[in-house]
């Protein structure tokens, strides 16, 4: 189900009687808690406070925590569950399946500091077995859970545009999505628990194999005696148009790779992505093998550059100095 943004107080479809209550609207602006301040997360948590909502924050770096207080004000916590006590909505946005189970199931975690009726939201790309698990945990607290990947990246995240693909309960989802308004442009409802991280899969699997045909495009345009950018210009008002090129086809052709999303991010994501491929009978030779030219380019040093660093791999006949 697609919500498009919606402003002000949202009245939501009314639970039957008897429901658990993580299914009734809350009230806006909420009480709400953030951890994890990284890349995406810090920006996120910022345009909560933008739009009037109570924000706590919590960051395993305490520094990074304190810079975001004193640029968006709220407070800090010592740890998940400190930050989540007495938060109407939780958001996690953290590194992989490890890191979520640490932030949300340990002993300080998340859940151990929420109360009944709260919602706690995964914005981490991780397992979709681990969004049924933490689903399972959240509800036998009478909790409710949305799994929530986000797409856009860091400067979806910085200007509060980013796609969110959703799993959950349809209740559950009606009542945090004018929450999640603040930084998103468009959120989505994909179906249970799971669904989001199973459409995030689908959005990494696509975006690498657009990555690396990118690179070789480009690689071949400067080897052909041609302008790559102008190409870029050009054939970007046709078919063959995709973020990445509108996005990242300067850079590629300039040889920086000094931000955006890692290699690292990617490998791992990309791993998810075949491991599920595994359990459900899917073939994957495109991604299976982009994964491994990202593998070559960790080995190599480069887990910190962003993904379009893959043209580094291919030949060229120009002149830019390699990094």
């Amino acid at each position: 189900m697609f919500r498009p943004k919606l402003r002000g107080n949202v009245s939501a479809r009314l639970p039957q009687e008897g429901s658990p209550p993580y299914m009734f609207q809350a009230t806006l602006p909420s009480k709400t808690a953030f951890i994890g301040l990284g890349t995406m997360g810090y920006p996120m948590a910022g345009h909560l406070a933008k739009a009037g909502h109570q924000v706590t924050v919590f960051n395993r770096t305490g520094a990074r925590a304190e810079a975001w207080c004193g640029e968006h004000g709220g407070e800090k916590a010592e740890t998940p569950s400190i930050a989540a006590s007495s938060a109407d909505f939780v958001f996690i946005c953290v590194g992989n399946d490890e890191n979520v189970r640490t932030v949300a199931l340990g002993a300080d975690g998340a859940l151990s500091g929420m109360i009944p009726g709260a919602v706690l939201v995964d914005h981490s790309t991780v397992s979709a077995h681990l969004a049924r698990e933490l689903a399972e945990a959240a509800q036998g607290r009478t909790m409710g859970f949305l799994d929530a990947p986000v797409s856009g990246g860091q400067v979806g995240a910085e200007d509060g545009a980013l796609t969110i693909m959703v799993g959950g309960e349809e209740a559950v989802f009606d009542r945090a999505t004018p929450v999640l308004d603040a930084y998103s442009r468009a959120t989505t409802l994909m179906g249970p628990v799971g669904s989001g991280q199973l459409t995030k899969m689908v959005n990494q699997i696509t975006a690498a194999g657009l990555i690396e045909a990118l690179a070789e495009g480009l690689a071949f345009a400067v080897n052909a005696g041609l302008d790559g950018k102008k190409v870029a210009r050009v054939i970007s008002k046709g078919a063959a148009q995709s973020w990445q090129m509108d996005n990242r086809a300067g850079n590629m052709l300039d040889d920086k790779f000094d931000f955006g999303f890692a290699v690292d991010w990617m490998c791992k994501d990309l791993d998810i992505c075949l491991e599920e491929a595994r359990q459900n009978g899917s073939d994957l030779p495109v991604t299976e093998l982009v994964n491994r030219f990202y593998t070559e380019i960790q080995k190599a040093g480069g887990g910190r550059k962003d993904t379009s660093s893959l043209i580094q791999r291919l030949p060229r006949s120009d002149a830019v100095k390699r990094r």
